[in-house]
């Protein structure tokens, strides 16, 4: 069993960090998923078979968010079903408007930031980006394509408002 590296995970965590915050929009909800990141990968590092461990750690920071949407969206339902009120958390397409004024970046959708962060900024390849989010290769080719074309879209002013999913 191979012992996790102190310093390659020190190293690791400003880029998880920054992860997180493209992912979330809050620097604190960031810090959280990060904890929870590393509290996972460290109770699984035992079963964890040879690879690259950031491409890991970014799998299971990108599988903890996704995770808290869930329940976010599950919680939103069930205050909703027995009547109570939410803390004034505002719709997606309210947060979209409130948000118009920050960079082209920030208005795209999770999957196209965590893209985009996975292989522009943090510099995995293809086949790593596949890896952490568990999609085929191919998949994160096409999506990085339309990502990277959002982009210009949004930074160009050729798109007024990303596409919204209507969540009920």
């Amino acid at each position: 069993m191979n012992m996790i590296d102190d310093a390659e995970l020190r190293a690791l965590l400003q880029r998880l960090r920054r992860f997180a915050l493209w992912l979330t929009r809050n620097s604190a909800t960031a810090d959280d998923l990060v904890q929870s990141t590393l509290e996972r990968a460290l109770s699984r590092w035992s079963g964890k078979r040879e690879g690259d461990l950031r491409a890991w750690l970014f799998s299971i920071l990108y599988r903890q968010f996704l995770d808290g949407e869930r329940k976010a969206r599950r919680h939103a339902r069930f205050l909703a079903f027995f009547g109570g009120r939410e803390e004034e958390v505002p719709s997606t397409e309210e947060r979209v408007m409130n948000q118009s004024t920050l960079e082209a970046f920030s208005r795209l959708s999770a999957e196209q930031r965590a893209l985009l962060v996975l292989v522009s900024v943090e510099g995995l390849s293809y086949k790593e980006a596949a890896e952490a989010l568990d999609i085929p290769i191919g998949t994160v080719m096409s999506r990085l394509s339309r990502a990277r074309k959002a982009l210009r879209e949004l930074a160009e002013g050729e798109m007024s408002n990303p596409r919204l999913r209507v969540l009920k």
